[in-house]
């Protein structure tokens, strides 16, 4: 099991982009992804901070994906 780090919401947001999620809508700092399939998430945007790995690990279940796949994500 691969260790989880902290993420930028910036690099967030493009590999979600890259495994076809579009933001379909923002309020406020927050930006809604939805997949054609059904899953979406919430993505805290807030400039010069990471996403901690807590919520990171809660991302990666809402839209049903392990660490090391996402690790893979160009």
């Amino acid at each position: 099991m691969t260790r989880l780090r902290a993420i930028t919401s910036r690099e967030l947001c493009k590999k979600l982009k890259k495994t076809g999620f579009v933001m379909i809508r923002q309020k406020g700092s927050h930006t809604f992804w939805r997949h054609n399939d059904g899953r979406c998430t919430v993505v805290p945007i807030h400039k010069g901070e990471d996403i901690g790995k807590g919520l990171f690990r809660s991302i990666l279940n809402e839209i049903q994906m392990e660490v090391e796949e996402f690790e893979k994500i160009k």
